[in-house]
């Protein structure tokens, strides 16, 4: 399943498409030319500094090579692109000041290099920020935009709130941790992939079909992230490796584990997701010590694996060409096999 990036690149030259880094530098570009200065500069500047953060882009360049595999020119979806990275953004600052975090991608977070008052402003005329670009949409195509958008944040929201539910409970199963991320995180990659449809006017049957190839390689995704905060390099990670475990955040992984364990392990690894010491080292140690013990890793693994399955399943019924299911085939898994 490893990614052959010269394979890759290859296919899209075939299919007449872009690389995925052209792709992000062309939407880059367009989002450097959005955040032109503006006033008042204190709701204005803590959203160019988060926007100017970085990161993947991974949601807009869905966007726009979506569009391009439906055959219309992917500068038609800068805008739809646009608005689903400002609302991820705005999704990112208040999601930091209700965790109180001090940085994001390294970075101080806005709520902590300006205040908390700053922070929800500017967030909430993010949110506005995101509707305004379907603007530039015909009605028609404005309409279904804005009614999948709508949808798509309010599941955003009910995720949040299912994860700070997770907090304070012992009792999270598996069903409720895959419905917390297909809203948290999933959604938002499968609507990023179905407005690129929707402004290419692809059939009902393909959008909804990319809808849920979005969905699925969205979750494989998150459960990705959870393996790799447990397991990846610290080196290419890009974050702490063991974070889940210090803030006792009941992942697939140690839901898993909890199923597998015998009794005496199961208690210990109740007690270890019960306390935060100042020095985590031992506990991440333990607690991984247990994922794999018990086959948690492995699990999650073979679950990762069977979501990317599902969505490379959907595919086939898609009205594209073969070459084109390979492009987002090979894109899917360059996903699934990061180790970043």
């Amino acid at each position: 399943m490893f990614l052959d990036i010269f394979k890759y690149v290859e296919l899209l030259y075939f299919c007449d498409m872009l690389t995925t880094e052209t792709y992000q530098k062309e939407f880059v570009k367009y989002l450097e030319q959005y955040i032109s200065f503006k006033e008042p500069q204190n709701l204005y500047d803590p959203i160019k500094y988060i926007l100017k953060l970085g990161g993947k882009r991974l949601r807009p360049v869905l966007t726009l090579m979506t569009c391009d595999i439906f055959e219309v020119d992917y500068k038609e979806s800068l805008d739809a692109a646009l608005a689903i990275e400002v609302f991820h953004n705005f999704s990112l600052v208040h999601d930091d000041i209700m965790d109180d975090a001090p940085l994001r991608r390294a970075k101080e977070t806005v709520h902590e290099k300006w205040d908390i008052n700053t922070g929800i402003l500017s967030g909430d005329a993010m949110l506005i920020m995101a509707y305004q670009m379907f603007e530039n949409y015909s009605d028609s195509t404005f309409r279904n935009l804005a009614k999948l958008f709508s949808k798509t944040a309010l599941e955003v929201c009910e995720g949040q709130q299912y994860d700070i539910d997770f907090e304070t409970r012992d009792d999270v199963t598996l069903p409720e941790y895959l419905k917390m991320i297909e809203y948290k995180t999933a959604v938002l990659v499968a609507a990023a992939m179905q407005m690129g449809a929707i402004i290419a006017k692809a059939s009902i049957e393909d959008q909804n079909s990319i809808y849920e190839f979005g969905k699925n390689l969205g979750i494989a995704f998150q459960l990705q992230d959870d393996y790799l905060d447990a397991f990846g390099d610290p080196k290419t990670f890009g974050k702490q490796v063991g974070g889940d475990i210090i803030e006792n955040k009941k992942t697939y992984l140690y839901i898993k584990a909890l199923e597998f364990l015998a009794q005496d392990d199961k208690e210990e690894l109740l007690q270890l997701f019960s306390t935060t010491p100042e020095d985590s080292s031992d506990k991440i140690d333990r607690a991984k010590y247990l994922f794999k013990h018990s086959g948690s890793a492995d699990a999650t693994k073979k679950e990762i694996e069977s979501y990317t399955k599902k969505a490379f399943s959907i595919l086939e019924s898609m009205q594209i060409s073969n070459e084109k299911k390979e492009v987002l085939l090979q894109f899917g898994e360059s996903l699934i096999t990061r180790e970043v």
